[in-house]
C-alpha cells in the first residue's frame, strides 16, 4: 500500500516490538482522565498495583481495560502532575472511574552548592550514572505480557505523485495500525525471547517500530545510537539542570533537565526524574532525531515487588520528511504480569556517596576499599556506604568475572522471536475484548481498508520472504527487462536478471550489452547450487562473449567453478563502473575505462571458520588478450580532444601495451576480525558492522606451467575499520601495503592498481577510493603504501545552524595518501557535505606531490550513511 515511499526500505530501526496478552474480558474499568481544569490527559498511565499491570489512555484522555471480577488498587499517573489512587471493585461489566489530577509540587531542596557553584543535578546524576550498571545487572531475568498499538499516516507528499497514490488508497484521512499480544521474556546478560500470540495489521510500518528502545535500556551506555543521560561519557555530552524534588507514593524523585552540549543525532534531551536514595529512573520524556526525524520517548517506570523499577507505560511519537515524503507514527506499549527473579549477587541495598561533595565521609570510605579489586561479591554484598567511584570499579570488576563465565563471549544480545500458528486468525471481537487503548477515528479508517498487506506481513513472520510469480501470472514480456523470479519445481527457482543497466559503452566495444540467468536449487541443510549463465555482445567489435559460473555453498562453505570467454576490466577491483564510464565517454568525450579480454577457467573456494575468521583460496589458467579501440563515436564532439589509447599510460613502465600470452594464476586470503562482535536472531548469528577492525592478508602468485611464462610473488596487507571518536565525531580509514617478493616475468595486468578516480561522481564507499588520482598512472610493480581517512563530525559549521541539521546535514573532512617510487608522495585533502536531501554528498578537494599543488575538483556522491543503512559493498 505504501509502495512510493522512499523511505520505506530505511533501516534506522528494527521492527516489531516487546508485546503482550489480555484475556477476554467483558467487564473491567473505564472512564477519563483529566486536569483539574478539566484538559484531557492524553496517554496517561493507570497502574493497578495489586496484580502488577498497566495500560494509557488514548489520545482524548479516555481508557478502557478489562479486567476480571475483583478488587483492585488503581495508580493514575502522568508526569508532571501528582498520582492519584483509587480502590475500585470490579462486579459485572465496566465500572466507571474519572479522575482529574492536579499538577505535582516541585519544591527546590536545601542543598549545598560546592564551589564555582555547581548545579545541584550533577551530584544526583553522579550517582545515578554510578549506579546504572547495578540496575542493568539487578535482574538475573524477567518476564512479561505487553501489548503494543502502533499507529501512523501520511500527511504530505510530492505533488506528482499524489494521484498515484490517491489510487492506491494512501492519503492522509486513514492510518497504518498494528496491534500486537505477546508473551515476552528476558534473561541476563542479553539473551530476549518473544512469543508473538496475535497480531493484526493493516499495511506497513516502514521500519518506524521503536524496537531498540523497548529491547534496550536508558541504564545502557548507548540506546539506538544514542548517548544515554545515564552514560559513563553521559557529561560529555550533556549538562544538567536541577528543576526540583517532588514526593509521591512514599518515594522521592528529582526533576532533570537533560540539555545537549551539541545537538544532534546522537542525543537525547528533554527531562528525566530520579528516584532518590535508589538512583534509579521513575520516568522520562526524552526527544532525539536521526537524520532530521524526531523521537519522542515517555515511559513511566514502577517499583516491581518493591525491588526493580521497571517501565509499564511507553509511548513513542515519531514525525519528519524524508524525500518529500512527511509522516507521523504513534506507539503506545503497556506491561502487565511481570515475573522477576533478582541477582542473588545483587540483592542488596547500596548507599552511594559523591566524593565531590560529601568529601568527609567518601575520603574515609575509599580508606575502608582500597582493596576494591578483591572479594567483589562480599564488598557489595556488605551493604555499607560506597563512594560512586569505588561502585563503578566494583561493577567493572563483576562484569569482568560475568564475561569469565560466558561460554559464548563477544555476543551483544541474543534474540528468539516465534509467531503463534494462530496469530493471524483472530477476529474483530477479540481485539475489542483485549484492547486496553480505544482506537482513533483515523485508526478506525485504516481497519476498515484492511487488505492483502495482513497475508504478505504473516508469510514474512513466517520467513516466506521469496518474491516468486506462478501459476496464471506466468511470464510477461517486461520480466525480460525487469526482471523476475519464478519458482519451477520444489526449492528450485529460475530468476531473470533485471537488464535496466545492461547497455553501456565503451571505446573498445562500443554500444554493448549484458544478460544474466541464475537456476537455483536448494538442498536439505541450507545447501545449495546456482548455475549461471552470462552472456555479452559488444556491436563495435561484433563479438559475442559469454561466461558460466556454477556455485556450490555447503557448511559455511563456497565452492565455485567459472569459465568461458569475457571482457574485464585490467584493475580487478572495477575502479569505474560502467554506466558511469559510458556517460562520461559519450558526453565528455573522456574513456577512463580500460579493458583486456581473456578465456578462462577458475576455481574459487571460501571458507568461514568463524564469525573472526575467512580463508578463500583460487587457482586460474588464462588466455589473456590485448584490446584495442573501434570506435570513435560520441554525442558531443569536443574539437580536437580524442579518445585516449586503451592501453593507459604509466609512469614506471610508459607504454602498457601486452602481447597474447597465457598465465597460471594463484592465490590465498585470509581475512580476519578479531574482535567481531555479532547478535543471533532466531539462532543465526548476525555480525555488527564496524565493531572490530578488518585485516586482510593476500598472497597472489603465477606460476610458468606448461605455456604459461608469467611468474611472480606478491603479498599484500589491508586495514578496514571505522569507530567513534570521542563526542566529536566518527573515523573511518583504509590503510594498505605490499609490494612483490619477486617479479620474474610480468605484464602491467600484474601491477598493482589503485583505486582512482576521474569522473565527478564519487563512490559511496567514503574509504574506497581516491578523488582526483589517475587510474592507472600510478600502478607499480615494487613496494607501496596506500591511506584513505575519513572524519564526520558531530557539528562543524553548517550543521552548527538548526535549519541543516533538522535536515540531517553532516560535514566531514578527508586525507588520502599514496606512497610509490613514482607517486611522490601523493596527497589528497577535501572537505564535503553529506546528506544534501539526504541523498547526495559534495566534495571538494586538492590534489598534491610532494607537497606542491597538482589539482583540484569538485566530486559528487550518494549520502555516505546509505552505505551501511543499505549494505553496499
Amino acid at each position: 500500500m505504501l509502495s512510493f515511499f522512499a523511505f520505506r526500505k530505511f533501516s534506522f530501526f528494527c521492527t516489531l516490538l516487546l508485546v503482550s496478552v489480555f484475556n477476554s474480558f467483558s467487564q473491567g474499568i473505564k472512564g477519563t482522565i483529566k486536569s483539574s481544569d478539566g484538559e484531557p490527559l492524553p496517554y496517561a498511565t493507570i497502574y493497578v498495583r495489586n496484580i502488577e499491570t498497566g495500560s494509557t489512555s488514548n489520545a482524548e484522555g479516555y481508557f478502557e481495560y478489562p479486567l476480571p471480577a475483583g478488587k483492585y488498587d488503581l495508580v493514575f499517573q502522568y508526569m508532571g502532575y501528582k498520582s492519584v489512587v483509587k480502590f475500585v471493585e470490579v462486579v459485572g461489566g465496566f465500572s466507571e472511574v474519572h479522575v482529574k489530577l492536579e499538577p505535582q509540587t516541585i519544591v527546590l531542596r536545601d542543598v549545598e552548592i560546592i564551589a564555582g557553584k555547581e548545579d545541584p543535578a550533577y551530584t544526583i546524576m553522579r550517582k545515578a550514572i554510578a549506579k546504572a550498571k547495578f540496575h542493568q545487572n539487578q535482574l538475573d531475568s524477567y518476564q512479561a505480557e505487553v501489548y503494543i498499538k502502533g499507529s501512523g499516516r501520511l500527511i504530505d507528499s510530492p505533488f506528482f505523485l499524489r494521484k498515484q497514490m490517491a489510487k492506491e488508497g494512501v492519503d492522509s484521512t486513514t492510518a497504518f495500525v498494528t496491534e500486537s499480544i505477546s508473551r515476552v521474556k528476558f534473561t541476563r546478560p542479553n539473551t530476549y525471547e518473544e512469543e508473538v500470540l496475535s497480531i493484526r495489521s493493516n499495511g506497513d510500518d516502514n521500519n518506524t517500530s521503536p524496537m531498540e528502545y523497548l529491547k534496550g535500556s536508558f541504564y545502557e551506555p548507548k540506546l539506538a545510537n544514542a548517548i544515554s543521560p545515564l552514560s559513563p561519557k553521559a557529561f560529555g555530552y550533556y549538562k544538567f539542570e536541577y528543576l526540583g524534588t517532588y514526593r509521591d507514593q512514599a518515594y522521592d524523585y528529582s526533576k532533570i533537565r537533560v540539555i545537549p552540549r551539541s545537538k544532534g543525532d546522537d542525543v537525547f534531551e528533554g527531562e528525566i526524574s530520579i528516584v532518590e536514595d535508589y538512583w534509579s529512573i521513575h520516568s522520562l520524556n526524552l526527544s532525539t532525531s536521526y537524520l532530521g526525524i524526531q523521537f519522542l520517548i515517555h515511559q513511566i517506570y514502577n517499583p516491581i515487588e518493591d525491588k526493580a523499577w521497571l517501565p509499564i507505560s511507553h509511548q513513542f511519537d515519531i514525525e519528519g520528511t524524508f524525500f518529500g515524503f512527511e509522516f507521523e507514527y504513534n506507539y503506545l506499549a503497556t506491561a502487565k504480569n511481570y515475573k522477576i527473579e533478582l541477582n542473588k549477587d545483587l540483592d542488596i541495598e547500596l548507599v552511594v556517596v559523591d566524593e565531590k561533595v560529601e568529601k568527609e565521609l567518601a575520603k574515609k570510605l575509599e580508606t575502608q576499599n582500597k582493596n576494591v579489586n578483591s572479594e567483589v561479591l562480599e564488598k557489595m554484598q556488605s551493604g555499607k556506604e560506597m563512594t560512586r567511584k569505588d561502585l563503578k570499579k566494583l561493577m567493572r570488576e563483576y562484569e569482568k568475572m560475568e564475561i569469565e563465565r560466558d561460554t559464548v563471549p563477544n555476543i551483544s544480545y541474543v534474540t528468539n522471536v516465534t509467531v503463534d500458528s494462530l496469530a493471524y486468525k483472530k477476529d474483530s471481537s477479540f481485539w475489542q475484548a483485549v484492547r486496553p487503548i480505544p482506537l482513533s477515528e483515523y485508526e478506525v479508517k485504516g481497519y476498515h481498508k484492511m487488505d492483502s498487506m495482513a497475508v504478505v506481513n504473516k508469510k514474512e513472520a513466517e520467513g516466506d520472504t521469496i518474491k516468486t510469480k506462478q501459476g496464471k501470472e506466468g511470464f510477461k514480456i517486461y520480466d525480460l527487462l525487469l526482471g523476475n523470479t519464478y519458482k519451477i519445481g520444489d526449492k528450485t527457482h529460475l530468476e531473470i536478471k533485471s537488464s535496466l543497466v545492461s547497455l553501456n559503452f565503451n571505446t573498445v566495444e562500443g554500444y554493448n550489452f549484458f544478460y544474466e540467468l541464475a537456476y537455483t536449487k536448494t538442498f536439505e541443510n541450507k545447501t545449495w547450487l546456482e548455475i549461471a549463465p552470462h552472456i555479452r555482445y559488444g556491436f563495435s567489435i561484433n563479438q559475442l562473449q559469454s561466461k558460466l559460473k556454477a556455485t556450490y555453498k555447503f557448511d559455511e562453505q563456497n565452492l565455485a567453478v567459472e569459465g568461458g570467454r569475457y571482457v574485464y576490466q585490467i584493475n580487478p577491483n572495477v575502479p569505474i563502473y560502467p554506466i558511469i564510464n559510458s556517460l562520461t565517454t559519450l558526453m565528455l568525450e573522456s574513456n577512463y575505462m580500460k579493458i583486456y579480454q581473456k578465456e578462462f577457467v577458475r576455481l574459487k573456494y571460501s571458507h568461514k571458520i568463524s564469525d573472526k575468521y575467512r580463508i578463500g583460496l583460487s587457482a586460474e589458467y588464462a588466455n589473456r588478450l590485448p584490446l584495442e579501440n573501434q570506435t570513435s563515436h560520441t554525442w558531443f564532439n569536443q574539437g580536437d580532444k580524442d579518445y585516449t589509447s586503451n592501453a593507459p599510460a604509466n609512469v614506471e613502465l610508459g607504454p602498457t601495451a601486452f602481447l597474447e600470452h597465457q598465465a597460471f594464476l594463484t592465490g590465498v586470503n585470509l581475512t580476519m576480525k578479531p574482535w567481531q562482535k555479532y547478535y543471533i536472531k532466531n539462532n543465526e548469528r548476525q555480525s555488527i558492522n564496524h565493531s572490530s577492525p578488518e585485516l586482510t592478508v593476500a598472497y597472489n602468485s603465477a606460476i610458468p606451467v606448461g605455456d604459461a611464462q608469467i611468474s611472480y610473488h606478491k603479498l599484500a596487507v589491508d586495514v578496514t575499520h571505522a569507530l567513534d571518536i570521542g563526542i566529536r565525531g566518527r573515523l573511518s580509514f583504509r590503510v594498505g601495503g605490499g609490494g612483490f617478493l619477486a617479479k620474474d616475468s610480468i605484464t602491467f595486468l600484474d601491477y598493482k592498481h589503485f583505486m582512482g578516480n576521474r569522473t565527478p561522481i564519487q563512490d559511496i564507499d567514503v574509504v574506497k577510493s581516491f578523488r582526483l588520482l589517475p587510474y592507472y598512472n600510478f600502478s607499480t610493480n615494487g613496494a607501496y603504501v596506500n591511506l584513505l581517512t575519513h572524519y564526520q563530525f558531530r557539528k562543524f559549521f553548517f550543521s552548527r545552524f538548526k535549519f541543516a541539521r533538522k535536515r540531517g546535514v553532516k560535514e566531514s573532512i578527508f586525507a588520502n595518501y599514496l606512497g610509490t617510487d613514482s607517486a611522490q608522495n601523493y596527497t589528497e585533502l577535501g572537505y564535503s557535505i553529506d546528506n544534501i536531501f539526504r541523498l547526495f554528498r559534495l566534495e571538494g578537494v586538492a590534489a598534491f606531490q610532494d607537497g606542491e599543488y597538482e589539482d583540484w575538483g569538485i566530486r559528487i556522491g550518494v549520502a555516505a550513511f546509505l552505505d551501511e543503512m543499505f549494505n553496499f559493498e
